[in-house]
């Protein structure tokens, strides 16, 4: 089994900042990439950073030059910093961990932005 669990989120205004945290337990023999998803009311869930086993990142569009994705590999942890934040990223931010093939996705944190 393995369990995954996001962490850090929160209300926060315009031009502030978050870090989120995501930790991934249980019988994990090695974690390839690792990702963030958010999902707003009413739209599809959206890619937001990646991260290799290699450190290679990949960000969307609308978050490059503001969020930076980061790995713990020793504690099989994932983080997001997000500095700058607009009311548009306000979403349930998800995480997945991709082990084996498999990805294994946390419950979501929220995160609200306001004006």
């Amino acid at each position: 089994q393995v369990q995954v669990a996001e962490s850090g989120g929160g209300l926060v205004q315009a031009g502030g900042s978050l870090r989120l945290s995501c930790a991934a337990s249980g019988s994990i023999s090695r974690i390839n990439a690792m990702y963030w998803y958010r999902q707003a009311p009413g739209k599809e869930r959206e890619l937001v950073a990646a991260i290799t086993v290699g450190d290679n990142t990949n960000y969307a569009d609308s978050v490059k030059g503001r969020f930076t994705i980061s790995r713990d590999n020793a504690k099989n942890t994932v983080y997001l910093q997000m500095n700058s934040l607009k009311p548009e990223d306000t979403a349930v931010y998800y995480c997945s961990a991709n082990i084996l093939g498999f990805e294994y996705w946390g419950q979501g944190t929220q995160v609200t932005v306001s004006s």
